[in-house]
């Protein structure tokens, strides 16, 4: 990586003070500062968010009657009581717009080079038609179905065409493995899939439909998989249904989106937590997209017309938010479904060079390859680029300065942005009218009572805290899917009053915000967050693991990487590195590739609490060769020994 001033504040510009929406909604709300802007988010919230949505057309069939009822406590409001819409509807208004209609809406980008678009007139119809041809089949309101696609023309029209039928869509990272597939399918009881046969990754097929087909036989409420097949792909299963076939079958006899209370969700998202099964966090059509718009406006500064390309799985909530943050603002979606570094790793800089793009997102991740192979990285013109995004884990600050001083010109703004699957959008973030440190935050998001506090709850500034919020937020997930008590247990219980998001930040005296990680024990590898307890379920499913502990520890490629202990069985045939190979395989293969451990040890015990609870965070901490902090309730000091051996051999 070259040479860059990592220290480097970004200031804003007059574009940014005179043009970003975050100025035009401060004029709409007649306050003559940012400070302001902030206060009426969070004690004026009916005026802020009726300004916000008609800044950002949301279109309502029936206008609520108010912000929030929240009789039934905090914890689970009911946003905008008496309305009436259906989300698609924002994005079709664009397509009835004479002014966009004939703009592109999607622009799908393929490893191969072939391009595939839609204007949003051409949007609205194929969505239109596709919701025909899923009603034809039998999906209606309410049912759950599963997306596992690529990114693109196709994942956008699927995605958008459940919303329009009132159904629910499930996302699935398109790098599961059968037992995560099943998890989650069998949780939400979807009766549905859209799923791809595959997708090239540099140049090779990337089998996707031999893992769900592996499925599909633990899955007995599955009645149908809608296929998106490559060239020579056939049906295997009576119960086999065509995309393109589902696409064309009922063309131009599709309805008008069913019309739902702002309650009504249209997600369910799995996102792992530290113990138990995947968590499904609900999202409803008055909350994430209104979030979601309400972010790209004030946070990425996107206007109709802009050019917003974000590489994201479908599986996250990132292909979500990336969807949204596009097409909800009349912006158009640059979509790539290949890998970033082929041929070479100048593939993103030329994406933006050809599609001419002037919003650019990337995990950290991506930004570290870049950084790393710059020469070839920055061969394209990156020009257009007016704002540059990162989100999905943290980022050093020498990466975020690198990003913005040579992937971007120096003068484009990246905007951090932390939030989770459980929040829609931003907790923190980013506004393009005040000074961004490099790796932080300058803004907690308007709208949000973000604070950070000690264990009890107490504001702290100049040290490291829980990330809280200390009232209900739009876009909070509505709850997990039927289980209201786990989402209790999970969020509001750890400091009575107070939503405990499992991040831990620092807020500076000058009101800046840094992420220093989670406060749990949930692992995020590339920037995909998995559960301890589904690594260690399928470790123990080997005959010969009797214990296992898994942990996340830091990765300069990957941000984190999986790190597997396991403790052999009395008398087990394998044993110690055969083992540790074997572990390693049968992750890969049950979790999908890219949660292949990086490092697998066999060990004698694990450290253990007098209740026989694994302490993996002083696991974590021993074998990263930091201070264990207090371990008064260990119950077998000789384990960590065997942890710094491990370390001190991987």
């Amino acid at each position: 990586m070259s040479n860059v001033e990592t220290g480097k504040v970004w200031h804003p510009g007059e574009r940014e003070l005179q043009n970003a929406g975050i100025v035009k909604l401060m004029r709409a709300l007649d306050v003559s500062s940012y400070d302001e802007l902030m206060r009426v988010s969070i004690e004026e919230p009916e005026r802020y968010w009726t300004i916000v949505m008609r800044e950002c057309a949301i279109a309502w069939d029936v206008p609520p009657t108010g912000y929030a009822d929240l009789s039934r406590g905090p914890q689970f409001p009911s946003w905008f009581p008496g309305g009436r819409l259906n989300w698609v509807n924002t994005i079709y208004a664009w397509g009835r717009e004479p002014s966009t209609a004939q703009q592109k809406a999607v622009v799908a980008e393929h490893e191969d080079g072939s391009v595939s678009t839609l204007t949003y007139a051409q949007l609205e119809e194929r969505t239109r038609d596709f919701a025909a041809g899923l009603a034809q089949h039998g999906v209606r309101q309410g049912d759950r179905v599963g997306l596992l696609m690529e990114n693109g023309v196709e994942a956008t029209v699927s995605l958008l065409a459940i919303v329009h039928l009132g159904a629910l869509v499930v996302p699935l990272f398109s790098g599961f493995g059968v037992d995560a597939i099943i998890a989650r399918l069998s949780a939400a009881e979807a009766r549905m899939v859209i799923a791809t046969t595959g997708f090239a990754r540099r140049s090779r097929r990337v089998n996707v439909e031999g893992a769900l087909r592996d499925a599909w036989r633990a899955l007995p409420l599955l009645e149908h998989v809608i296929w998106k097949r490559a060239e020579g792909d056939t049906a295997q299963d009576p119960r086999d249904l065509d995309w393109q076939d589902t696409a064309t079958r009922a063309q131009g006899l599709g309805e008008a989106p069913v019309t739902v209370t702002p309650d009504t969700p249209f997600m369910v998202i799995y996102t792992s937590g530290t113990t138990g099964r995947p968590k499904g966090v609900v999202h409803t059509h008055g909350s994430f997209p209104i979030k979601v718009a309400h972010d790209s406006l004030i946070h990425f500064d996107v206007h109709p017309g802009d050019v917003y390309c974000w590489p994201a799985d479908m599986g996250w909530i990132a292909g979500s938010l990336v969807l949204g943050c596009a097409l909800l603002r009349g912006a158009t979606l640059v979509c790539y479904d290949g890998a970033p570094d082929y041929p070479d790793w100048s593939r993103m800089a030329r994406v933006v060079e050809r599609h001419r793009i002037t919003h650019f997102g990337s995990a950290p991740t991506l930004i570290r390859g870049m950084a790393s192979n710059e020469d070839v990285a920055l061969q394209g013109d990156r020009s257009t680029v007016r704002l540059l995004i990162t989100a999905g884990e943290s980022i050093a600050p020498e990466h975020c300065s690198w990003f913005m001083q040579r992937f971007g010109d120096g003068t484009a703004p990246v905007i951090n942005y932390t939030g989770g699957t459980e929040a829609s959008g931003a907790l923190l973030a980013s506004v393009p009218i005040r000074p961004i440190p490099p790796s932080g935050f300058n803004t907690v998001s308007p709208g949000v009572a973000a604070d950070v506090v000690d264990a009890e709850g107490r504001s702290v500034t100049g040290e490291v805290g829980e990330l809280v919020l200390r009232a209900p937020f739009l876009g909070m997930t509505q709850s997990f899917w039927r289980d209201d008590q786990r989402y209790l247990e999970t969020y509001w219980q750890t400091i009575p009053g107070l939503w405990v998001h499992g991040d831990l930040a620092l807020r500076t005296p000058d009101g800046n915000y840094f992420m220093m990680g989670r406060s749990d024990d949930t692992l995020k590898v590339a920037g995909k967050r998995l559960g301890p307890a589904e690594v260690e379920e399928v470790v123990l499913e080997l005959p010969d693991a009797a214990e296992a502990a898994a942990i996340g520890v830091a990765d300069a490629d990957k941000g984190q990487k999986l790190v597997v202990f396991v403790v052999a069985r009395p008398g087990a045939s394998i044993a110690g590195a055969n083992l540790e190979a074997l572990v390693a395989d049968h992750v890969g293969k049950r979790l999908g590739r890219p949660f292949r451990p990086g490092q697998v040890h066999s060990i004698a015990q694990l450290p253990k609490t007098r209740s026989s609870k694994i302490m993996r965070r002083v696991l974590r901490s021993v074998y990263c060769g930091l201070p264990p902090g207090d371990l008064s309730s260990l119950d077998n000091p000789a384990a960590l020994d065997d942890v710094r051996a491990a370390a001190t051999s991987a």
